[in-house]
């Protein structure tokens, strides 16, 4: 996911996407553990989704 389409985004929908990506990244890490992905890097670019998300919503909270 790009950062402009995170800067565009209000902040509910940002609350909003932030969840379900951490719930899917902790679902894809529990598949993993059980049986391996097939491809094991949609772990990581989940997690650097993530981290973006968050850094949107901190930058917007620090602007205040």
């Amino acid at each position: 996911m790009k950062a402009q389409i995170l800067t565009d985004m209000p902040i509910g929908e940002l609350n909003d996407l932030l969840q379900s990506e951490r719930d899917r990244l902790v679902k894809m890490k529990m598949s993993h553990a059980v049986s391996p992905l097939e491809n094991p890097m949609q772990i990581k670019f989940a997690r650097k989704t993530v981290a973006r998300i968050m850094t949107e919503l901190s930058r917007r909270n620090i602007s205040k």
